[in-house]
Parts: structure tokens; sequence; C-alpha cells
């Protein structure tokens, strides 16, 4: 994978970095621990940077290396994982003429400098350096939203109705959203892949933004919705435990393998009110049904996601995001057709272009006569729009845009 060029430095950068180098060195505890990583823990990160690659997602590339690693304590584990991400997110500060094990450990301590010290980072250097320069084609870049990408994501969960007081006693290291008791950020340090509440279903993983869309579509009981490009389910189990698991919920994906990891979700979940069908995003809708709701949680660039996924940085491109634009825009369309009179169109991305957000809604609304802008309540702020572009520093989630039509005959 090809990375933008490196920049030429500045000398006080190079103070800076020779000063990080030095204190690294001689404060660092006993090899071993994560604090000071051994020999086998930054061979597995640098294995993972290795193999990492457009085709190949650093993410997806980590869960196959621990995965591998079932031994390895879950402080190691945290520490391999965040000295990846680390070296993502500060990969234009680094010095390629150093081995990928010195990179690691020094973006591990930029990490910890930044988290630590954020104002002794200048915005132009921020604007500058952690993003890619194509960027700025596509969204109002401002240094709040570059701070938030460098800062270390938060981990949301999302527990069943009913069930958030239990979580939040038994897991410990929660506090809930006064406005979504659901919605619960985590601050322990347990392997919750690993917790008896998460596989008995009690709970899940998922990002806040991605939570607000299951409220954004307010989904209710008995109604029937389609989930037209579900991946392995997460928003359709939140959806279903909206509907409590009544009415309907059709389930479609083009990959067959991410349709049968939804299948084992919603088993664990205790999800039974939907049904799969794959769809390739044509013309041909996998079913004659007419829905309340519509979902098109559709393919994007994943912008929103740099902080919590960084490498994507560096794989996306402009291209990509034109190409995506045209991609979304169709199976709006095509999906629109299910949508019964007087039923809800809601689109969704985990990016911030203009390309795949504002661009793509008004090219629906000069196509789709027969729908209308529809206004929904945002459960955080209390606002009333038909579109919302949720931002990583408002909320500490991920990016989103939401837009929703009503079908007026």
């Amino acid at each position: 994978m090809k990375f933008p060029p490196q920049r030429a430095r500045r000398r006080q950068q190079e103070r800076v970095r020779g000063k990080l180098r030095h204190n690294f060195r001689h404060s660092s505890p006993k090899v071993g621990t994560p604090e000071a990583p051994g020999d086998e823990l930054v061979q597995i990160a640098c294995n993972v940077i290795a193999k990492a690659s457009r085709a190949n997602p650093a993410d997806a590339v980590l869960r196959l290396e621990l995965i591998k690693r079932q031994k390895i304590d879950p402080a190691a584990r945290r520490w391999i994982t965040e000295s990846v991400f680390s070296y993502y997110r500060w990969y234009q500060w680094l010095d390629r003429a150093t081995s990928v094990a010195d990179q690691l450990r020094f973006a591990t301590e930029l990490q910890n400098r930044f988290d630590r010290e954020g104002s002794n980072f200048t915005d132009p250097e921020l604007l500058q350096k952690a993003i890619p320069e194509w960027t700025a084609k596509q969204i109002e870049v401002t240094a709040d939203w570059v701070r938030s990408l460098q800062t270390k994501p938060v981990l949301w969960l999302r527990a069943k109705i009913g069930n958030e007081h239990k979580i939040t006693s038994d897991l410990g290291g929660c506090s809930s959203l006064a406005e979504i008791p659901t919605t619960l950020r985590y601050n322990g340090d347990e392997d919750l892949f690993r917790s008896p509440l998460f596989h008995a279903g009690e709970f899940e993983l998922q990002d806040l933004s991605s939570q607000l869309v299951g409220h954004l579509c307010a989904a209710a009981p008995n109604e029937t919705w389609w989930d037209a490009c579900a991946g392995e389910g997460g928003k359709l189990l939140h959806l279903s435990d909206l509907m409590g698991n009544k009415g309907l919920i059709w389930a479609s994906d083009r990959a067959g393998w991410r349709l049968q990891s939804l299948k084992r979700r919603a088993a664990r979940a205790k999800a039974f009110n939907y049904r799969v069908a794959p769809w390739d995003g044509g013309a041909k809708l996998p079913t004659k049904t007419k829905f309340d709701g519509v979902l098109v949680d559709a393919p994007c660039s994943g912008v929103g996601t740099w902080q919590r996924n960084p490498h994507a940085r560096w794989t996306a491109t402009l291209d990509d995001v034109l190409e995506l634009k045209e991609l979304q825009i169709r199976l709006l369309l095509h999906a629109s057709a299910a949508v019964k009179p007087g039923g809800r169109l809601i689109y969704a991305v985990c990016t911030l272009t203009r390309a795949e957000t504002v661009e793509v809604a008004a090219r629906v609304e000069q196509e789709l006569t027969a729908f209308k802008p529809l206004m929904l309540r945002l459960p955080l702020t209390g606002k009333e729009s038909a579109q919302y572009c949720i931002w990583p520093q408002e909320f500490a989630g991920n990016g989103m845009f939401v837009a929703a039509w009503q079908r007026t005959d």
C-alpha cells in the first residue's frame, strides 16, 4: 500500500521527537508488560502493519491475529490494538528510516502525549498531517474535528430495553445516557466478548451514532421493516429490540457470509422477528412486500469511522467517494419502490463527505417525486430535521449522516 509522501519536518518538531525518544528509552518500566511491551507483543503489532493493505484493512487483520493468540491477556491485547491504531493516527509524524518497531513505540508515545497535553500539538500541524489532502475537497475540515480523530474512541454498548440497570450493575464500568438509558458508555477493562452477559445476548457493542440511527427510524411493534443493507445485523438487532421482537424485519445484503453472521448474532440476542433474503442492490427486489419503513444503511467511504479505524484514512480515495455516491443513489432509488404509502425511507452512512451525504439526498429528492422530506427528532438534542450530520466531536461517536423521506402516495 502506498501512503502520501512524508512532508519536511521543522526543527522544533525534530527536537520534540528527540526528547520523546529520550523519555521513552529512559523511563520505561519492566520489559514484557503492556506499558513496556516485550518483543513478542511488538512483533505481533508489526505483523499486523505488514499485512494491512487497501484490500486487507488493519482492523480486520488485527482481529485475525488476535484470534490466533487466545492466550494473550486482555491488557496485552489492548496494547497491541492501541499501538497499531496509534501507528496510523500518527503515520505522517513517523520516520520511515527507522524500523517499524521503533515507529510503533514512537507513535504510542505521541498518542500518550496527545492524551495528556493535546494543546501542545498545534492546529496547523494536525490539519496538515492527520488527514489526507483530498479531504478538504469534500468536507468542511475544522480543528475540532481533526483533534477528535486523534483521540482514543469511546466504547459504547447497547443494553436490551429494560436490562440497562442490570448491565450497569453486573458489568461495572458503565455510565448511561439520561436521554437514552439503554446507551452505555463503557470505561472498564474487561474483554466484553468473553462476558457471560454478552454471550447471553443482554447487550451489544454498538457505536452511539449507530444507535442514533435506530432511534431516528423509530420502528414500532407490529410494523414491517426492510433493512436493505443489513451487513452483519447491528442495526437490525436494534430495530428488533425497539419493536419488542414483534412485527417483521426483512434483512438483505449482497454477501451471504454477512447474512450468516447476522443469523448467529440474532440467535444470541434472541431476536426472532426477521427474515433473510439476499439482494444485490438491483431493481429486482427480494420481496414484493410493501414496508412501513426501509432503512438503507449504504456502503460508504467510512470517513466517519476515521477515529476508530485510522488505517482507513490512508486507503480511502476521492475516486472511491464519487463512485460510492452513484452506488448509494442507485440503492435508494431501487429500495424506495418497497415503501408503502405513508411509509418511511431512511438513508444512513457513516461518512461526512458532501458527495455521499447532501448531494445524494438532493438527487433522491429530485428523482423521487412521490416522497417528501420527513422531520425526525434527534434524542440527544431534541432538534427536529429531515437531515442530520452527526460529527464525532459532538457526542464522542462515529461521524454519521441520516436523511429521511415519507411516501406521499
